[in-house]
């Protein structure tokens, strides 16, 4: 009887670990998808769209970012490592190009291969009308690195994978 006793706390015990797990893993899971959800909020634009909430959403948009984020992509000389400033100022200015945009993240695969980092694989699309009135449709696969500072997530790598076209 004592022995079975012991038994049913062990599997008490191991269940709330399971749980308690669990749940911390969703909520950090939750936490990186709320960064992507703010990336899209502060690169999307409405035509209604005045200065100084442009300029507010710059500001936010490079919060998001570490001191240095690294970008890969078959353009060359679009590759580099950026400070969160100089992302946030050529944001605002290919933002300027399009009185419309909108970003959004589709199908995101979030793992946490270390403690304190996160990758996510994801497809992003890129829509707007350009002050000339053409449209713009982008769609591309991305594989970002997000790493943990001071409890947050900041993104710190972002490559765009190369799809093979028919």
């Amino acid at each position: 009887m004592v022995r079975l006793r012991y038994i049913l706390i062990a599997l008490v015990v191991v269940g709330l670990g399971l749980l308690v797990t669990v749940y911390f893993s969703q909520s950090e899971e939750k936490r990186v998808r709320k960064q992507f959800d703010l990336l899209s909020e502060y690169v999307s634009r409405d035509p209604d769209e005045n200065t100084i909430a442009m300029a507010h959403n710059m500001q936010k948009l490079g919060s998001l970012f570490g001191d240095s984020c690294e970008l890969k992509i078959a353009v060359e000389f679009l590759s580099g490592t950026y400070t969160r400033e100089e992302i946030a100022s050529y944001a605002a200015r290919a933002r300027a190009r399009f009185p419309k945009l909108s970003l959004e993240f589709l199908d995101l695969e979030i793992t946490f291969p270390e403690n304190g980092f996160a990758k996510v694989s994801l497809t992003a699309r890129l829509t707007g009308r350009t002050r000339a009135g053409e449209q713009m449709r982008e769609t591309r696969e991305l594989e970002c690195l997000l790493k943990k500072i001071e409890k947050k997530w900041l993104f710190n790598n972002i490559e765009v994978i190369e799809v093979l076209r028919k």
